[in-house]
């Protein structure tokens, strides 16, 4: 079972194939802390192969660098298209396997549950979550939509972690 500590380093991913956002925040009690975020963005010129080993070396360097204790990933929305909700599998399989390569627990939040802990509700719109996560993370920079996201992702898991039903690991 996993120790709680009062002061716990989170990185939140918010995974895709061409664009996947990644933010680090410390939490302690209901204070948040930005650490940093970022997109890291792959070359749609290469194979997908290739594509997700970038991926997978630049979240080792950001893993090594930043040093979080916990993982929490967005869970796959899937879409009418087939090849771009597939694509965006091998991406979150990356996402999950990363931390976990590291000994990180790896948490799994829906886009509902992470919108409803940020915003309040479950539809809100990608501006209205840029909007809460710079309200409460002061500083971040958030360079694109999918940097938000992945700390909204960061910011849900430090709401739910210290309930029972948080403790949902994934394996």
């Amino acid at each position: 079972m996993l120790q709680m500590r009062d002061m716990v380093r989170i990185l939140g991913i918010d995974p895709g194939l061409r664009f996947t956002g990644w933010g680090v925040l410390e939490a302690e009690g209901n204070r948040l802390r930005h650490v940093a975020d970022g997109v890291i963005s792959t070359d749609g010129g290469e194979s997908v192969p290739l594509r997700l080993k970038d991926l997978d070396s630049r979240l080792a360097e950001i893993i090594s660098a930043y040093g979080p204790d916990e993982a929490a990933v967005e869970e796959t929305y899937v879409n009418r298209n087939a090849t771009a909700t597939l694509k965006l599998g091998y991406a979150r399989g990356v996402a999950l396997l990363a931390p976990a390569r590291a000994g990180i627990p790896v948490f799994e939040y829906g886009a509902k549950t992470v919108k409803m802990a940020v915003v309040g509700t479950g539809g809100a719109d990608k501006e209205q979550v840029g909007q809460m996560v710079r309200r409460l993370l002061p500083g971040a920079a958030q360079k694109r939509a999918d940097a938000a996201d992945a700390l909204a992702v960061a910011i849900c898991h430090a709401h739910h972690r210290s309930t029972a039903n948080a403790w949902k690991q994934t394996s």
